[in-house]
């Protein structure tokens, strides 16, 4: 069955619900985990270069807070549940993107994640990344409504 499962973590409360469902998955088939957070790259032009690094000195400290705190319940639920696991933080402009390149690069068999279930024009507004990693992913993806 699966080994090594990959679970993207936005933060989001839909989220931490589905990562509960998902560690005990893993617990149950004795599955490591590999937690990911996507957070979008800062495209900032200036002429000025010190106003960009700055900028980017900033966002990148801020990036790292909320990835910490994204990242966090997910890891106490693998800890509590005594399953290996590992965190991966990336940037990328499309968090489906992100998803699928780690599974592959992690060497992991199972996507999980969480649907937020939006619909009408929230969904086409905010795209579902879930839907794109079911469309564009060789690996199977469950998912946790």
């Amino acid at each position: 069955m699966f080994k090594h499962i990959l679970f993207p973590t936005d933060g989001s409360p839909a989220s931490v619900v589905a990562a509960a469902h998902c560690v005990r998955f893993a617990a149950d088939i004795g599955a490591r985990l590999t937690i990911l957070h996507s957070s979008a790259p800062l495209h900032l032009f200036s002429y000025e270069p010190i106003v960009v690094d700055e900028a980017y000195e900033e966002y990148r400290r801020s990036r790292d807070r909320l990835c910490a705190e994204c990242l966090a319940p997910v890891e106490e639920l693998a800890r509590n549940a005594g399953i290996p696991f590992d965190s991966v933080t990336v940037e990328a402009d499309e968090p489906y993107t992100a998803i699928i390149t780690t599974a592959n690069n992690k060497g992991c068999d199972l996507v999980a994640m969480a649907s937020h279930g939006r619909k009408g024009i929230k969904g086409v507004l905010l795209g579902s990344q879930t839907q794109k990693v079911l469309t564009h992913s060789a690996l199977p993806v469950l998912v946790f409504r």
